[in-house]
């Protein structure tokens, strides 16, 4: 059995940063077994003491921090190799190397990602767009939207759109379903990125089944049978390769991965 560790993430600011990364660290390890603590807002001498006091009493602790304050962050580095724990600092020798290479120094101040500038606005103006325009709601609106989705039921529309929204994309998602006519204005929209979004026709019917059986809804028989989804997924293919739309498969995909994909096919777009 592979030792288990207690990871301290300690950050100066939310600890968004941090968690990301870290969530991308930890996946380069198929045996690493953990404990995570997170501890956000972290600026006193007096907070980190108890952090690294706490390390003390338990076996294999490690901390990695996000603390931009120069003073700071060197009481941690300090403090931890004192008392033997391990401890990684992010985001510090990035900001040095910037700072040689942009001849300028650091502001270093915690949070300064979180200004209230033109571009914080324009994120929250696209989340409450996208939470408007959810499951194919106002759709009369399509010409105001940076981004539209379409796909049948469980190809992941609204999460990626939330996910979009959140990078300052305004996006509608619209659910395909059978005989239903798509908006004539999607086919004549020429600002928006329109996206069709695919997956798997068993995957989706396990998806299906799983959805069901949490909602106790058992009258819908065709929303999981595996040759009505076919049929749904080939009607779909059709529309897309119809109107020339360009298409991701999400089987297999987070949906970090499938809006990485569709930021790619923007840019495609803005740059034609």
């Amino acid at each position: 059995m592979n030792e288990k560790y207690n990871v301290y993430l300690v950050s100066d600011s939310t600890g968004e940063t941090l968690d990301r990364i870290f969530l991308s660290l930890k996946s380069q390890f198929a045996n690493f077994e953990y404990e995570k603590k997170e501890f956000a807002f972290v600026r006193t001498e007096h907070q980190i003491d108890k952090i690294i006091k706490e390390c003390n009493k338990l076996t294999n602790s490690l901390i990695l921090y996000t603390i931009v304050e120069t003073k700071l962050a060197k009481y941690i580095s300090s403090q931890s190799e004192k008392n033997n724990v391990p401890c990684f600092g992010i985001l510090g020798n990035l900001i040095l190397s910037f700072s040689k290479l942009l001849n300028q120094k650091a502001i270093h101040k915690p949070s300064a990602q979180h200004v209230l500038d033109d571009d914080y606005y324009k994120r929250i103006e696209a989340i409450q767009f996208t939470m408007a325009h959810d499951d194919g709601k106002k759709v009369d609106d399509i010409n105001n939207a940076d981004v539209i989705l379409l796909g049948v039921s469980r190809t992941s529309k609204t999460p990626t759109s939330i996910y979009l929204a959140n990078r300052g994309f305004k996006t509608i998602n619209i659910p395909l379903v059978m005989d239903q006519k798509i908006p004539e204005d999607l086919k004549r929209n020429k600002k928006a990125c329109v996206i069709g979004l695919l997956a798997d026709p068993e995957r989706l019917a396990d998806i299906r089944r799983n959805r069901v059986a949490i909602m106790h809804e058992h009258k819908i028989k065709e929303y999981t049978d595996l040759e009505y989804i076919k049929k749904e997924i080939q009607d779909s293919k059709n529309l897309f390769k119809k109107n020339n739309w360009p298409v991701i498969d999400v089987t297999r995909r987070s949906v970090e991965e499938t809006a990485a994909s569709i930021l790619k096919i923007i840019e495609i777009k803005k740059n034609k």
